[in-house]
């Protein structure tokens, strides 16, 4: 299983929050949280669930093991971009990195599309991986204090980098986490957040219940008509994991 997380700035009686979410091919999960530290990231991320997590660079997910995460490399070519806007020696650097995002994702389709088998795929990414080193080494030298702090902390999580390379099922960007957060952060820009904790737990168990059977291609108000019947009437309900009440 490959779970994406990510979080966006929530608001609570006026007090800055953050919703977090985890989506998984089956499941999409949203909790309304106090802070985005390590001791908020493990009420989003499943510990005891086996498989990769992908994330973003945020420090607060460090304490996952390196070969069970995944760093999204479309927050990695924002951060190579904006070497690119700093001019001179980051510019050369940034651009370096962005020619091989390029080539990843290149790649990366090659292998979506057949083009490429898995055992292809490894093999062509090898000087990728390798290039991507040499560039994140110079650029850890480098006087721009921006970059040569971002280059050294990025090749602390060289291991991470590369897990969909290695792990089938993986993939190379969060990009499902941002695609879950959209609606909820449609929703707060038109409510200005929750008022209450009670507000803030609506907010989280509604949008896992759209969230999910909206993936799972179920009927969203005949569940909700149905699990409300069932609380009016005391009686237990299904769930919203297929096939698992």
């Amino acid at each position: 299983m490959v779970q994406y997380v990510d979080e966006t700035g929530w608001r609570e009686d006026g007090r800055r929050n953050w919703l977090g979410v985890n989506a998984t091919r089956v499941v999409t999960v949203f909790h309304v949280l106090s802070g985005r530290g390590r001791k908020q990231t493990v009420q989003v991320v499943n510990e005891e669930a086996k498989g990769i997590v992908t994330s973003d660079r945020h420090g607060a997910y460090n304490w996952l093991e390196p070969r069970r995460r995944q760093i999204c490399w479309a927050h990695l070519a924002r951060d190579f971009q904006a070497f690119v806007e700093r001019g001179e020696e980051s510019e050369k650097v940034g651009k370096a990195l962005l020619s091989q995002v390029k080539r990843l994702f290149k790649l990366w389709h090659n292998l979506r599309t057949g083009k490429l088998s898995r055992e292809e795929f490894q093999q062509a990414m090898k000087p990728v991986e390798h290039s991507v080193k040499k560039s994140l080494e110079t650029g850890s030298s480098l006087a721009h204090e921006k970059t040569r702090h971002a280059c050294q902390n990025i090749l602390k999580l060289e291991q991470s980098l590369w897990t969909f390379v290695r792990v089938e099922g993986a993939e190379p960007t969060n990009n499902n986490a941002e695609r879950a957060l959209r609606r909820a952060v449609l929703w707060r820009r038109k409510s200005f957040g929750t008022q209450s904790k009670n507000g803030s737990r609506f907010v989280g168990r509604i949008l896992t219940a759209v969230t999910s059977l909206r993936r799972q291609g179920r009927d969203v108000l005949e569940f909700l008509t149905e699990a409300c019947r069932a609380a009016l009437e005391s009686e237990s309900f299904g769930s919203l994991i297929p096939d698992s009440s």
